[in-house]
C-alpha cells in the first residue's frame, strides 16, 4: 500500500512538465514531450575550468565516433564483462542539457509501473530542497518520512530489506558542507544528524549501503565527490541531430510548421549548436511559436541575440498576464517591469563576473528584486541604457582576457544589442538607440583587428561568432570563395584569415572527421604556420584522420606531429604521411609520440593507422618504431612501411614484435619495389606462427614471381584470409 500511494504521488507530480511558466489549463505532459537524450557511459571524472559555452560548443563540434550510450532505464545496469554492481551513479552536464528531465522520466516510469520494477522505492531529491534543511537534525528515516509521508504514514522506519533509489539532482547546487574527510562515520539510519552529515556517509556508503544512489551535477562541481565513492559516470550531451528534430516535431504537431523551424535552425550555426541543449530548443520553440503567430510571414531571428530579445519580450508579455493580471494587447515594458529588468541585468552580469551561474532569494533580495516578479523567468537580460562605443570596447577587451571563456555569450550578445535592427525590438525598454552604421563598421573593424591580435584559438573563434552577431561574414566569405574556387594560397594569409580558414574547418557539417592539408596548401610550412598560431591543437580533437600524404614534410614537421600524437585532447586515429621525406630522425622524434602514456587509457580514442609509405625509412628509423610500440603496443592496428628501406634487420625487428602477444597488429606493409625474394618473403618457420589476417606484406609493393608465392603457400596448413587482389600475381597463383 505505501508504495502504491508513494507512486500514485509521485505520478501526479513528474506527469506534467513545466517548461517555463506553464499555461493555464493546458500543461505539456512528459510522456509526450520527452525525447529521448544522448547518454554517454564513462568520463575521466576530471574538473573542466572552460565555461559551459565552450564545453557544448565543443561537444557539437566533435564527429560522431563509437561511444557506449545508455538509455535513463538502464542507468543502474552493468555493463558486458563488468562484474561489479553498481551503486553510486553520477551524471554530468551543462546547464540546460536534460538531467533533472532525465531524473524526472526515470521516476515517473517506474511510479507507471513501465521500467526497474526491481525498485521497492524510489525518492527523489533536489539540493534546493535539502539546503533549505541545512541547520536541521534529522536521520535518515526522518528525512525520507520528511519529504516522503507516505512511509511515515505506513510506519516503514528500516529500509534495508528494501531496493532503495536515492535521486539527488544539482550537486551544483548544494549550498551544504559536504566534507568527505572529516566527517564523522555514520551508519545507523535512525540516529540524528546534519543533513550534511547524512548525505555524505549515504554516499560513502556507510549509510544504508543497500541503497543505490543517482547524483547529477554540472561539470565544474563534479569535485565535490571523491572519484572512489562513485561507481559510474555518465555524461548527458543533450540532443543530438535526429533527436532535436524529433522534439521539433513533439513540441509542433503542425507538420509544416515544425519543418520550417527545423529547416530555418540549420541555416543558423549558432542556432545549430545551441539547439543541441534542450532547454534552447524550448527557448527556440516558444520564439518561433510567437513569431509566427504574431509576425505573419516575418523573417525569423536568426542570431542568438535577436533569440533572446524576442524570448525576453515573449516572457514579459507572459508575465503581464500571468502576474499582472493585463492583456497580451497591453504595453509590456510598463515603469515596474523595466526596474525589474535592469534590477535583473545588474545581478546577472555581476554574478556572471564571479563566476556564479545560480542565483538565491538572498541574492536577488540584496538587488532589491521583489522575489514574486523575478520568478516569472525573465532571466535572459539586457541593459536599459545602450553601452557606448569606449566602454563597450572595454567590456569586449575584458571579455576576451577572461581565461575559461565565461563571458563569451555575453560579448556576443553585447554587440549584437548594438544593431538598430536589434533595438527596434527593445523600443518601449531601451530609452536611447544608438550605434549608426558607421559605429558598427568601427566596432566591426575593431574585432577584426582583435582577431589579428588573438593568439588563442577558441577565442578567436568566438570573435567569429561576434561578428557573425554584428551581420559580418566578410572575412569567412572571402576565405569560403578561394577554397570554393580553388585559388587558397595559405602563404599569403594573415593571421586573421588563418583564423576565418579554422573557424571554417570547426564549422564545418561535412567531413570533419577528415583534414586534410592538400586541400588547402601542400606545404610543410602550411602546417608549421598552423601550429605556430596553436590552430592545430584547436583542430586535433575533432579530426579523426590527418591526411599529409605528398605535403613536402620534413623532420622538421614531426615535432609538432608528435605533440599531436601524444596530447591527451587527441581524436586521431588514422595518421597518414605517406610520400613525404621524414627519414629516420623523424621517426624516430614520431616515436616519441607514439609512447605517450594517454594512448593506453582505456576509451581513449587512439592512433590505429599509422602510414609511411615512401618516407625514406631505413633499418634505424624501423628501430625506433619498434621500441615505441613495444613500451605501447596494443593501439595501433595497421602499419604501412612500403616503398622503404628497413633491410633485412628492420624487417627482423617488426617480425619479431609481432610474436608479442601484446601487439594488435592485424596489417603490416613493408617492402621495395625491387627488394629480393629474401626481403620480400618471411622465413617459412616465422611465416608458419602466423595467419595471413595477421601479417600481409602487400605483395603488389613486390615484383616477386608467382610460383616462389605459391610453393610457400602450398605447404603451409593454414586458411588463407585476406590476399590482396591488387598484387601483380599471375593466374598461376
Amino acid at each position: 500500500m505505501c508504495q502504491h500511494n508513494l507512486k500514485s504521488n509521485l505520478k501526479k507530480k513528474f506527469q506534467c512538465l513545466f517548461e517555463g511558466i506553464s499555461k493555464a489549463g493546458n500543461p505539456t505532459l512528459l510522456n509526450q514531450i520527452y525525447t529521448e537524450l544522448y547518454i554517454t557511459e564513462g568520463g575521466t571524472g576530471e574538473v573542466s575550468d572552460e565555461h559551459e559555452v565552450r564545453q557544448m560548443e565543443t561537444t557539437s563540434r566533435k564527429p560522431d565516433r563509437p561511444e557506449t550510450t545508455i538509455r535513463q532505464e538502464d542507468i543502474f545496469k552493468a555493463s558486458p564483462g563488468r562484474d561489479e554492481p553498481i551503486r553510486t551513479v553520477m551524471t554530468k552536464g551543462v546547464a540546460g542539457i536534460g538531467k533533472t528531465v532525465l531524473t524526472q522520466k526515470f521516476t515517473l516510469d517506474w511510479a507507471e509501473d513501465k521500467a526497474n520494477q526491481d525498485i521497492h522505492f524510489t525518492f527523489p531529491f533536489t539540493f534546493r530542497e535539502l539546503n533549505v534543511l541545512k541547520e536541521k537534525k534529522l536521520s535518515l528515516v526522518e528525512l525520507v518520512h520528511h519529504f516522503f509521508t507516505e512511509t511515515k504514514e505506513a510506519g516503514i522506519c528500516r529500509f534495508e530489506e528494501f531496493q532503495v533509489v536515492f535521486i539527488f539532482d544539482g550537486l551544483d547546487e548544494c549550498r551544504l558542507p559536504l566534507d568527505f574527510h572529516n566527517t564523522e562515520i555514520l551508519t545507523d539510519v535512525t540516529e540524528s544528524t546534519s543533513v550534511d552529515v547524512l548525505l555524505t556517509n549515504l554516499i560513502r556508503g556507510k549509510l544504508l549501503p543497500s541503497a543505490r544512489l543517482w547524483i547529477t551535477t554540472r561539470p565544474a562541481a563534479a569535485n565535490q565527490i571523491p572519484p572512489e565513492c562513485v561507481d559510474m559516470v555518465t555524461e548527458v550531451r543533450g540532443f543530438t541531430d535526429p533527436q532535436r528534430e524529433e522534439y521539433f516535431r513533439k513540441r509542433f504537431r503542425d507538420e509544416d510548421q515544425a519543418s520550417r523551424i527545423i529547416s530555418h535552425i540549420k541555416t543558423s550555426r549558432s542556432l545549430h549548436i545551441m539547439c543541441h541543449i534542450p532547454v534552447f530548443c524550448w527557448i527556440t520553440a516558444t520564439v518561433l511559436e510567437d513569431v509566427l503567430k504574431t509576425r505573419e510571414g516575418g523573417e525569423l531571428p536568426k542570431t542568438l541575440t535577436q533569440m533572446y530579445i524576442y524570448f525576453l519580450v515573449v516572457h514579459t508579455k507572459l508575465k503581464n498576464i500571468k502576474y499582472d493580471g493585463g492583456s497580451g494587447t497591453d504595453p509590456h515594458w510598463s515603469p515596474e517591469t523595466k526596474k525589474m529588468i535592469e534590477s535583473l541585468g545588474k545581478l546577472a552580469f555581476d554574478q556572471l563576473q564571479k563566476g556564479n551561474l545560480i542565483f538565491y532569494e538572498s541574492d536577488l533580495t540584496e538587488c532589491g528584486i521583489d522575489i514574486r516578479a523575478a520568478s516569472s523567468g525573465v532571466n535572459l537580460l539586457s541593459e536599459e541604457q545602450p553601452t557606448s562605443q569606449k566602454s563597450k570596447r572595454r567590456k569586449d577587451d575584458s571579455a576576451l582576457q577572461s581565461p575559461n571563456g565565461h563571458l563569451d555569450l555575453f560579448l556576443r550578445f553585447l554587440l549584437g544589442l548594438s544593431l538598430q535592427t536589434n533595438q527596434i525590438l527593445l523600443r518601449g525598454l531601451l530609452t536611447q538607440t544608438g550605434s549608426g552604421s558607421e559605429t558598427n563598421q568601427e566596432t566591426v573593424q575593431y574585432i577584426k583587428k582583435k582577431v589579428e591580435e588573438t593568439p588563442s584559438a577558441e577565442k578567436s573563434i568566438n570573435l567569429f561568432h561576434c561578428l557573425n552577431e554584428l551581420n559580418d561574414r566578410s572575412l569567412v566569405e572571402l576565405i569560403q570563395q578561394s577554397l570554393s574556387s580553388g585559388r587558397l594560397s595559405t602563404d599569403k594569409l594573415s593571421p586573421a584569415q588563418w583564423s576565418a580558414l579554422v573557424f571554417i574547418l570547426l564549422s564545418s557539417e561535412k567531413d570533419l572527421d577528415v583534414f586534410d592539408l592538400k586541400k588547402y596548401s601542400a606545404s610543410e610550412e602550411a602546417l608549421l604556420r598552423l601550429r605556430e598560431n596553436k590552430f592545430l591543437s584547436s583542430l586535433i580533437p575533432y579530426h579523426h584522420l590527418f591526411r599529409l600524404s605528398g605535403c613536402n614534410l620534413s623532420e622538421r614537421s614531426c615535432e609538432a606531429l608528435s605533440s599531436v600524437l601524444s596530447s591527451q585532447s587527441s581524436s586521431l586515429t588514422d595518421l597518414d604521411l605517406s610520400n613525404n621525406d621524414l627519414k629516420d630522425s623523424g621517426l624516430k622524434t614520431l616515436s616519441v609520440g607514439l609512447e605517450s602514456p594517454h594512448l593506453l587509457t582505456e576509451g581513449s580514442c587512439v592512433l590505429c593507422v599509422f602510414s609511411l609509405s615512401g618516407c625514406l625509412i631505413t633499418e634505424e628509423g624501423c628501430a625506433s618504431l619498434v621500441s615505441a610500440l613495444r613500451s605501447n603496443p596494443s593501439h595501433l592496428r595497421e602499419l604501412d612501411l612500403s616503398y622503404n628501406h628497413p633491410g633485412d634487420s628492420g624487417v627482423k625487428l617488426l617480425s619479431a614484435g609481432l610474436e608479442d602477444p601484446d601487439w594488435r597488429l592485424d596489417t603490416l606493409r613493408y617492402g621495395e619495389a625491387c627488394c629480393s625474394h629474401r626481403q620480400c618473403l618471411i622465413e617459412e618457420e616465422e611465416l608458419e606462427t602466423f595467419s595471413l589476417s595477421q601479417l600481409m606484406t602487400d605483395l603488389y609493393t613486390r615484383r616477386v614471381q608467382s610460383v616462389h608465392v605459391c610453393e610457400y603457400l602450398s605447404f603451409l596448413n593454414f586458411q588463407i584470409s585476406v590476399l590482396n587482389q591488387s598484387s601483380p600475381l599471375n593466374e598461376g597463383c
